[in-house]
């Protein structure tokens, strides 16, 4: 029953994102060709003023692929529209609805943004295997059938771990009337320290060494370079674990942190 229930959910909000598919075609291509054009700008703005052929390990085609496929699997790790979900029902008082359903509530808004996430799959595949063509395989780049497996694998790993991470910030929308900001906030940090903005080869090493073991990384900058065989299965199995460790990190505080607010709850909204 329960596992039926989420996946009508989840089948419901895929169906909602493809009921336009004109329009999901069309901010697809526009979003995908303007995010390509502002990478090659800022990639040749770095080996330009840097004067080098290699940074961070990329060349300057490596490096371009590297951010077409960090905004497309950055697009499954995050979901725009259902970010604010859970602090919205809390403030409006919607939460309650969810106390009659035979499942848990954060198993259910789960639920709504994988499937507001899995078409973004179809992105994902058809633009991951053009944007190689059209750019060009440089030689540090080395896209197996083993690192697309792994790399889809940590993938889906970096989606519940940015949902984890979020829960907690929106829950504190129990004592607060607005956490946008905090929001906005967790955004930028993790774009920045996640290697979704400059890789993070591009970090002083002792950066480097700090932030494998934060969580941050293997929302983005890991999934990438794995995919794009930058990764091996060592390292790849450390970074999973990394990942794993912190998700049990991020629930358990989720989880406090709710159960604090809960108290808080009077289901009339704010």
């Amino acid at each position: 029953m329960t596992a039926r229930l989420l996946w009508n959910i989840f089948s419901v909000e895929v169906r909602k994102r493809m009921s336009y598919r004109a329009d999901f075609w069309i901010n697809s291509v526009v979003g995908v060709l303007v995010s390509l054009s502002v990478f090659w700008f800022l990639t040749y703005a770095l080996f330009s003023a840097s004067g080098q052929t290699m940074l961070a390990g990329y060349t300057e085609r490596g490096m371009i692929l590297y951010y077409v496929f960090v905004a497309l699997m950055g697009r499954i790790v995050q979901s725009n529209e259902m970010e604010m979900g859970i602090s919205q029902d809390i403030y409006e008082g919607s939460l309650t609805r969810y106390l009659i359903y035979p499942v848990s509530y954060k198993a259910v808004k789960y639920a709504e943004q994988a499937g507001s996430v899995a078409p973004q799959l179809i992105q994902l595949t058809l633009f991951g295997i053009l944007a190689p063509l059209i750019i060009g395989i440089p030689p540090e780049v080395h896209i197996t059938p083993a690192s697309v497996a792994m790399g889809l694998t940590s993938l889906a790993l970096a989606n519940v771990l940015h949902y984890l991470l979020v829960i907690p910030i929106q829950a504190v929308a129990f004592w607060a009337d607005n956490v946008w900001s905090l929001l906005v906030a967790e955004r930028f940090a993790i774009a920045f320290l996640g290697g979704q903005l400059l890789p993070l080869g591009l970090f002083p090493e002792w950066a480097r060494a700090g932030l494998e073991w934060l969580p941050f990384p293997y929302l983005f900058s890991f999934p990438a370079r794995t995919l794009m065989g930058s990764v091996g299965p060592a390292e790849w199995a450390f970074g999973m674990v990394i990942a794993l460790l912190w998700c049990g990190v991020a629930a358990g505080v989720g989880r406090w942190i709710w159960r604090r607010g809960d108290l808080e709850y009077s289901g009339v909204g704010i």
